[in-house]
């Protein structure tokens, strides 16, 4: 029977795979309905986004317009080059705890060239097609950082949330942070605590009662409002950073040398991996709530693209943001345009608007990052990894404490590590070796019974002849039971087959078992045989010295038997 195999959708050519979808839109035709729907997408996104980046660059340590110039200028390269319809790009929340910490190392300047550093790994990422390896993180461990980015969040925001003054900087390490809040906790500004409650208050409410209505913007005005109609003494952007330039920088390259590059260079790194995850991962939620399909190369090479512009522009890292691009999806977009208008909104508020933000208060910004906070925790998948199987509940917990208590890379090391041990150890235990005992050569349907093979009587009763069968992927972690399996045959014989029929895949280390068994055969005159091997399991049989005449491959045990009977016959 001839097999046919479906053609992938992005078959093609090497350069096929980094057609942006902004060009794929466009040449399935772009009309006006379909401009009108990513323009009123792009608002609604842009509405969201404007102080949700500024909120992300101060709880980042530095300047709120350098999280907008990372939306403004990353974002519109994010939509423009990517390989998603939908995806919208800027900073992320998740970055938070990076950017501080290498800020707090490196400076500002530090911060750009990092983000600089981690566009050219993101562009040779994508070149290299890499993209389908790093969407193999496991869930669990996707689940764990994202809840500790969450709590280190949280826990950054408290000191702006109620106004606090610390005795000197504030620590980072969230150890160190506890007791600094605590001993401040009598500095309780009153006026910036209400502001963040009614701040919470409106988001929440508004959520829950007027889904669509913008609440985060909603809830930084209201709150921007009463501070300045009642003058309100409170940490404010302007106070603060002495409000948002209302012009645009001109492009310049981070101050360079090759020692800050080697000082740098594990928060290149860092800033690489995680942009990339976030941004898969949000490209594959927008994929589930859209039904396309996103081109996951295609997405890096522009995440790389967009974190060099948002560098040579002063801002933050760039990433795929979920919450924006969901927004995105739920407002209509048709496709990548809207994240271009969403840009290009924000780049009009700051020529146009940019002094209004100096009356905004810092706790409410605090509050918003809070509400993102509690919205990045996966509670319901928490507790359905807790309930399950013990190598997920581990990598879990061991991610979310080593990103609050160690180092956000390190906790994605130790968990991918740990769920691809507990990978392996549940592939092991399924792979099973089982003496093959059947009671004809091969049977057929019932419904052809002129076709069924009579009861081979000397099959059954031939005891110089044992067949074992190997079912599952056969592979280093199953490969000692095998072996096991095998070594226990003490009892004389004259002939062994080993049907491959249910093996999928075998490795280096399977195969290695297999020639120690062809040597030990080979050493007390016992045939072996083996049937059913798929090409690529002969393939690595054979590179491994596992070739005839000491061993005999055949299609079927039947065809097999017959073999080392007749071999045996001649002996």
């Amino acid at each position: 029977m001839h097999k046919t195999t479906a053609p992938r959708p992005d078959a093609g050519s090497y350069f096929d795979l980094f057609v942006p979808k902004l060009v794929t839109v466009l040449r399935e035709g772009y009309g006006l309905q379909h401009l009108k729907a990513d323009v009123a997408a792009g608002l609604t996104v842009a509405i969201v986004a404007l102080p949700l980046s500024m909120a992300i660059a101060i709880a980042s340590g530095v300047g709120p317009e350098r999280g907008l110039y990372a939306a403004i200028f990353g974002g519109f390269l994010v939509s423009a080059l990517g390989g998603s319809r939908f995806q919208i790009g800027g900073p992320a929340g998740a970055f938070i705890v990076l950017v501080a910490a290498t800020v707090a190392r490196h400076g500002v300047d530090g911060m750009l060239l990092a983000t600089l550093m981690a566009g050219l790994m993101l562009l040779a990422i994508g070149f290299l097609r890499l993209g389908t390896y790093i969407k193999f993180i496991p869930y669990p461990v996707t689940v764990g950082f994202t809840a500790g980015i969450a709590v280190i969040i949280f826990a950054s925001q408290v000191s702006a949330l109620l106004g606090l003054s610390l005795k000197g900087a504030e620590p980072g390490p969230l150890l160190d942070k506890i007791p600094a809040l605590v001993a401040a906790v009598p500095t309780v500004n009153m006026a910036a605590a209400g502001l963040a409650a009614l701040s919470v208050a409106v988001i929440v409410l508004l959520r829950r009662f007027l889904p669509r209505w913008p609440g985060m913007l909603i809830a930084v005005g209201l709150a921007a409002l009463l501070t300045g109609a009642l003058a309100l003494d409170v940490p404010t952007i302007g106070s603060r950073f002495g409000g948002i330039p209302s012009s645009m920088p001109l492009p310049a390259w981070p101050a360079f040398s090759l020692a800050k590059a080697q000082a740098v260079l594990p928060d290149a790194i860092a800033f690489a991996l995680l942009g990339a995850i976030e941004s898969l991962l949000s490209a594959v939620v927008a994929d589930g709530m859209s039904g396309r399909r996103h081109r996951s190369n295609c997405e890096l090479v522009a995440q790389g693209a967009a974190n060099i512009a948002s560098a040579l522009f002063g801002g933050l890292c760039v990433t795929g943001t979920i919450a924006r691009t969901a927004t995105n999806v739920r407002a209509g977009a048709h496709g990548p345009i809207s994240g271009m208008v969403h840009s290009v909104t924000l780049l009009l508020f700051v020529l146009v608007a940019a002094p209004l933000a100096a009356w905004i208060p810092l706790s409410a910004l605090a509050a918003v990052l809070a509400v993102v906070a509690w919205n990045m925790v996966e509670r319901h998948a928490i507790r359905i990894l807790m309930r399950g199987m013990g190598g997920d509940m581990l990598a879990l917990l061991a991610t979310f404490f080593l990103t609050i208590f160690r180092d956000l890379t390190e906790a994605i090391l130790v968990g991918f590590a740990i769920g691809t041990v507990s990978f392996i150890a549940r592939m092991s235990r399924a792979t099973e070796v089982e003496q093959y005992l059947p009671q004809v050569n091969e049977d057929t349907a019932d419904a052809a019974p002129a076709d069924r093979a009579p009861y081979d009587a000397e099959f059954a009763a031939d005891d110089d002849v044992v067949v074992y069968r190997i079912n599952g992927a056969f592979f280093f972690g199953a490969a000692s039971m095998v072996g096991a399996v095998f070594d226990r045959i003490s009892d004389p014989r004259k002939a062994l087959v080993v049907d491959f029929a249910a093996v999928p895949f075998l490795d280096a280390t399977a195969a290695n078992t297999i020639a120690a068994l062809a040597g030990r055969a080979e050493r007390t005159n016992m045939m072996l045989a083996i049937s059913g091997a798929r090409a690529a399991v002969r393939h690595e049989l054979l590179l491994h010295g596992v070739r005839p005449p000491a061993v005999l491959f055949k299609p079927t045990i039947a065809g097999a038997v017959a073999a080392v009977r007749k071999a045996r016959a001649k002996a």
